[in-house]
C-alpha cells in the first residue's frame, strides 16, 4: 500500500508537472502570437510609410508645377501687355521736329520779328489728327515778294506717305518791310503705319 501511494504521489506529481509546462507552452504561444502580432503591425507601419512618403512627395511635385504655371501665366501677361503697349505707341502716337529754313525771307514766331523760327517741333500727333503752327512771314528785301513752301527730307522716307504739310498762305504779294502771319498745318493720315517718331525739313522761299 505504501508502494501505491508512492505510485499515486508521483503520477500526481506528473500531471501537475505536465499540466505546469501545458500552461507555460500555451502563455509562450500567447506571447509568440503577441511577438507575432507586434511584428505584423510593425511591418505594416514599414510597409506604410514608402506610401505616406510618395504621397507628399506628389503633392510637393503638383505644389510647384502649380507656382510655376502660375509664374509663367504672371510672366506671359506682362510680356502681352508690354507688347500691346508698344504696339498701341507705334500705331498710335507719333512724334516730329521739322527743320525751318527761309530763302530771301524772314520768319518768326511773333509779329515784332525778334524770335526766329529754326524748328518746329510737332510734338505726338494721333492718326486722323492734325497740328497747327502760327509763324509770321516778313519781307526783309527792297521788293515785292511772293511765297512758296516745301517739306523734303523725310525720315523715314514713308512718313511722306501719310503726313501732309500745309500753310493758310493765299498766293499774294507781300510787300517789302511787310510781315504777314501764315498757319503752318501738319496733317496725319488715319492709315498711318510702321512710324514712331519722324524728323523732316521745312523750306520757304521768297522769290520776285
Amino acid at each position: 500500500m505504501h508502494q501505491t501511494l508512492h505510485i499515486t504521489e508521483l503520477h500526481l506529481s506528473k500531471t501537475l508537472i505536465d499540466r505546469s509546462q501545458y500552461k507555460a507552452e500555451a502563455i509562450e504561444e500567447s506571447l509568440g502570437t503577441g511577438n507575432k502580432l507586434s511584428k505584423l503591425g510593425a511591418l505594416k507601419k514599414v510597409n506604410e510609410r514608402p506610401s505616406s512618403i510618395l504621397t507628399r512627395g506628389k503633392a510637393v511635385k503638383l505644389a510647384i508645377a502649380i507656382i510655376m504655371v502660375m509664374l509663367l501665366s504672371v510672366i506671359l501677361s506682362g510680356l502681352t501687355i508690354a507688347n500691346v503697349r508698344s504696339i498701341y505707341q507705334t500705331s498710335s502716337t507719333i512724334s516730329s521736329i521739322g527743320t525751318f529754313k527761309a530763302i530771301g525771307i524772314g520768319v518768326y514766331w511773333d509779329d515784332d520779328s525778334t524770335s526766329r523760327v529754326n524748328a518746329i517741333n510737332w510734338g505726338f500727333l494721333m492718326p486722323g489728327s492734325q497740328k497747327s503752327f502760327t509763324v509770321y512771314v516778313c519781307n526783309e528785301g527792297n521788293i515785292p515778294l511772293t511765297l512758296s513752301i516745301s517739306a523734303s527730307n523725310w525720315r523715314p522716307s514713308i512718313a511722306s506717305n501719310y503726313l501732309t504739310l500745309t500753310w493758310s498762305y493765299a498766293g499774294q504779294t507781300v510787300k517789302a518791310g511787310t510781315t504777314i502771319p501764315v498757319t503752318l498745318t501738319l496733317s496725319v493720315s488715319e492709315s498711318v503705319t510702321g512710324i514712331s517718331s519722324f524728323t523732316f525739313d521745312i523750306t520757304a522761299v521768297g522769290k520776285t
